[in-house]
């Protein structure tokens, strides 16, 4: 888009009160008559000026959401700007949750755009020490929703970094890794897996993070599959079903007999997927061995009858609305 249109920003402005709003409804209801006066290529090039200018929090907000739909690239300099800290915006807005906010914001708009211009400036408030977690939470997720493979390896060495006291945010760039999908977080990810940390502290989330992205970047291999081996005794019973959900999908032949194992876990919800998971490799006939065996825990039984009946019931549901 072009951005050297001559528009006359400063009485737009004026007559909108963006510099100096005292009545937030009043500005946003101006603002939005504009739509029905410009064109949007015209629209979005005020909006980036207004953004730039305005100190209310509640018509940023506004602003924020109208540049998100018309996601132009014109809007990247004032946006990386403001996030970063480099605008005037900083110093005008004195609430420091409110500036939080909007930052946050920026980074689920720039995330939207897709734009790879937008990484470097994400990475760079990711790795600063002194950053508001929660930007950097947010940060992390849009290096995720962008998916350019450049930020893989400054994801990777949050990860793996000793000093990063927020496991929150290597949760979020753990996830990222998942999103972007490339085989050179499969490391990064197992190491967790490795880890002998336990449920009794936070680590057992950053687990569970890695085992949802090992499972979107579809990898083998004998290392990982170690891994899925070992987390099937992880303390977490969440963990111990991503495992599982995770052995499901491996294609390695090794894993019907491990999830068999897991019938005989303590925890419902981990016996239950573990029935479903063997469904899925088997069919029914593995829920009527499941039931006609003596050997079999309660618990693994209840499991396998209780989804034989809704299976049978699903089929008859079926055929009876063929019926009518």
């Amino acid at each position: 888009m072009e951005e050297n249109i001559n528009l006359p920003f400063e009485k737009l402005a004026q007559e909108c009160n963006i510099i100096d709003s005292q009545n937030a409804k009043d500005t946003i209801d101006r603002i939005s008559a504009l739509s029905s006066e410009f064109p949007n290529e015209h629209l979005v090039l005020i909006y980036n000026y207004f953004f730039e200018n305005s100190n209310c929090y509640e018509v940023l907000m506004f602003l924020l959401q109208k540049i998100d739909k018309f996601k132009d690239k014109s809007s990247r300099p004032v946006l990386i700007d403001t996030l970063l800290m480099k605008s005037k915006l900083a110093a005008r807005i004195q609430d420091s949750d409110n500036l939080t906010r909007i930052r946050v914001n920026i980074t689920k708009v720039l995330a939207n755009t897709k734009d790879s211009q937008a990484v470097y400036p994400l990475l760079y408030c990711l790795n600063s020490k002194d950053e508001n977690y929660k930007v950097k939470l947010s940060c992390a997720e849009a290096l995720g929703k962008i998916g350019d493979k450049y930020a893989v390896l400054p994801l990777m060495n949050i990860v793996e970094d000793e000093t990063e006291s927020s496991v929150y945010v290597k949760e979020s760039a753990v996830s990222a890794l998942g999103m972007i999908g490339d085989a050179k977080a499969v490391d990064s990810l197992v190491s967790i897996l490795e880890s002998k940390k336990g449920v009794l502290d936070k680590f057992t989330f950053l687990k569970e993070r890695a085992l949802e992205a090992l499972n979107k970047l579809n990898f083998k291999g004998e290392r990982v599959f170690n891994a899925l081996v070992k987390s099937l005794r992880d303390e977490s019973p969440q963990v111990r079903i991503n495992a599982i959900e995770l052995l499901m999908n491996s294609d390695d032949d090794r894993a019907i007999n491990l999830i068999k194992g897991m019938l005989a876990d303590t925890n419902r919800e981990v016996v239950q997927n573990a029935v479903i998971a063997l469904y899925n490799l088997l069919d029914e006939e593995i829920l009527e061995e499941i039931i006609n065996d003596d050997n079999s825990p309660a618990a693994a039984k209840n499991e396998a009858l209780k989804l034989l009946d809704d299976i049978r019931q699903e089929i008859c549901d079926e055929a009876q609305n063929k019926d009518e």
